[in-house]
């Protein structure tokens, strides 16, 4: 399908870099701004899909870009403007080389963890006899180091303040800020019917002052279940109602695919294609409490150039 973006190549004034994310194309204009194109690339299993997701770029890039105006009180974030529904410019910041994973149930890789034997992820201890998906007494943070290829790996409080990737000061600001930031989007979430299962925070440093940068609260980087039957699904030991892209997990795990070395990636017909869409759609509306407006995607790699230029002259 050619009305979605799975590459973008532009050139543009006081551009100094480019990089290239399983999902995100960023552009360092003069290490001053960032203009980050969300593409329509898909990714499971840290492997990028050979097909694109109409309208997944702006499902992401306005999800991300509500959250970040719901929680500029509790810090200051990157985002300046909006300037295409694909399209983030924001203030450049130096990355911290860690994410912040918060969990407030056992979900996920955790449960994998915990399923395997292992009371401790990340140096946090985990109450003895959970089942999969109960919440947690409280929410407990499992950092990973943020890994330019292949997977990011767990690592504790301890290690990243000895490696020195973190300062003891800034990592106490960033707990205090992953906490917060959970909290805010464990609030809105529940008046959503939704509960905020785990998800992971990015956060970067202009000078002296941390900021919260990339994306926040979407579905590639958070897993929601339905409230609705919550406790109910838990009782019986049934699959919680997800409202994440846990569905794609699935479909290709049925199709024989995980990622590991000498696995295809299923053959993903237009059929496939729409239904992701379709979903991806469905996420946006169920997060934002909000109607999609679809942009128009004739042309849309022409049109994201246009509007990142001229958004760049006004800055």
């Amino acid at each position: 399908m050619s009305n979605a973006i799975t590459a973008t190549n532009f050139n543009f004034e006081g551009q100094k870099n480019l990089y290239i994310g399983k999902v995100r194309d960023v552009y360092n204009i003069n290490d001053k701004y960032m203009v980050m194109v969300v593409s329509d690339r898909i990714s499971a299993f840290d492997v990028v899909l050979p097909k694109g997701i109409p309208y997944k770029g702006q499902v992401l890039n306005q999800i991300a870009a509500k959250a970040l105006d719901d929680t500029k009180d509790i810090v200051p974030n990157w985002k300046i403007a909006i300037p295409d529904p694909m399209v983030t410019v924001g203030f450049y910041c130096e990355p911290f080389k860690v994410e912040m994973v918060v969990r407030g149930y056992l979900s996920g890789h955790a449960w994998r963890e915990y399923k395997d034997g292992k009371r401790e992820i990340c140096g946090v201890p985990m109450p003895e006899e959970m089942k999969e998906n109960d919440k947690f007494p409280q929410p407990i943070i499992t950092p990973t180091t943020k890994a330019v290829i292949g997977h990011d790996e767990d690592i504790s409080k301890e290690e990243i303040i000895s490696l020195g990737l973190v300062s003891v000061e800034d990592y106490k600001l960033l707990e205090k800020y992953t906490l917060a930031l959970f909290q805010r989007g464990t609030e809105i979430a529940a008046e959503r019917g939704l509960i905020l299962v785990d998800t992971k925070y990015e956060f970067g440093k202009i000078d002296d002052t941390i900021y919260l940068i990339d994306e926040i609260h979407t579905p590639d980087s958070s897993r929601y279940f339905y409230a609705e039957g919550y406790e109910n699904r838990q009782a019986k030991g049934e699959k919680q109602k997800q409202l994440s892209k846990e569905f794609v997990r699935e479909w290709l795990m049925e199709n024989g695919f995980q990622g590991r070395e000498g696995e295809q990636v299923p053959e993903m017909t237009d059929d496939f294609i729409h239904l992701v869409s379709e979903r991806y759609i469905e996420l946006y509306e169920g997060i934002t409490g909000e109607k999609f407006v679809r942009s128009d995607v004739s042309n849309v790699i022409g049109r994201v150039e246009t509007n990142i230029k001229e958004f760049l002259k006004t800055v």
